[in-house]
């Protein structure tokens, strides 16, 4: 059973309508609709919405009958990320990612400060130069 018909099915276990659950989750009843049907993506976010409304894992959503559904989450930083139904996988992609990026931040600042600091040593052996000469 894919994401889309589970919500479905979830949704009309608890006999509430398409109207409801859009007024639940803040968005149109078009809107909602669509990801019933399965003609929008559902990122991470709106997943954990739905599954937080059902009073649910939202690992209950995402399995699906021991296959693998693929799943966009958008980072911080602007890239998409694929992967498969397992959130404990995607989100270490995210801290990764975001390790990642904070330790080419540190290798460029690092790269600065040996600059800098070569730039000193050049400095203070011309000085010394000047004040002892050979």
């Amino acid at each position: 059973m894919s994401v889309n018909e589970k919500i479905r099915k979830i949704r009309e276990a608890k006999d509430w309508s398409q109207e409801q659950m859009a007024e639940k989750l803040d968005m149109s009843l078009n809107g909602y609709a669509k990801i019933e049907r399965g003609e929008s993506k559902i990122y991470l976010d709106k997943l954990e919405q739905i599954a937080q409304v059902f009073d649910i894992d939202v690992i209950e959503l995402m399995q699906s009958d021991g296959k693998n559904i693929c799943f966009q989450i958008e980072s911080p930083l602007g890239s998409v990320y694929q992967g498969g139904g397992e959130t404990q996988m995607l989100i270490e992609i995210e801290r990764l990612k975001l390790e990642l990026s904070h330790s080419r931040e540190k290798e460029s600042l690092l790269t600065k400060m040996l600059e800098q600091k070569d730039s000193e040593i050049r400095a203070l052996k011309d000085l010394l130069k000047m004040v002892m000469p050979e």
